[in-house]
């Protein structure tokens, strides 16, 4: 996997359920979704979907209106997530894993942190 996929994994995707919703929207630039329908279509909850479109639309890869999200990157940004897609096809369980094993990264940093009580 090139360094320029992962580094925009590591920067950008935070679940599977996010990579999943950004690759479709950009499969489909033309096209404005609900996170209802979205959620149908990628087998996901539509919690999670939400919760990813907010995160994108907010790194300025949606645009949105009325609850109706596009594909709306900047042409790098753009550039990348083709390149992400394509890795994708030939990668799946490397950049799957790469995002799982981000997950289980924070989560164990963010333990480290929480205060707990002696028995």
């Amino acid at each position: 996997m090139a360094k320029t996929i992962q580094d925009f994994i590591l920067n950008h995707i935070h679940t599977v359920a996010q990579m999943e919703a950004l690759l479709f929207l950009h499969s489909h630039p033309r096209d404005r979704w609900v996170a209802a329908e979205m959620a149908k279509r990628l087998y996901a909850t539509e919690r999670e979907i939400v919760a990813a479109l907010a995160e994108l639309h907010r790194d300025g890869f949606l645009s949105e209106a009325d609850g109706h999200y596009q594909f709306d990157a900047s042409p790098e940004r753009a550039e990348r997530v083709a390149e992400l897609a394509e890795a994708y096809r030939h990668q799946l369980i490397p950049i799957t894993n790469l995002v799982h094993g981000k997950r289980r990264s924070i989560n164990a940093f963010s333990d480290a942190f929480k205060l707990r009580k002696d028995r």
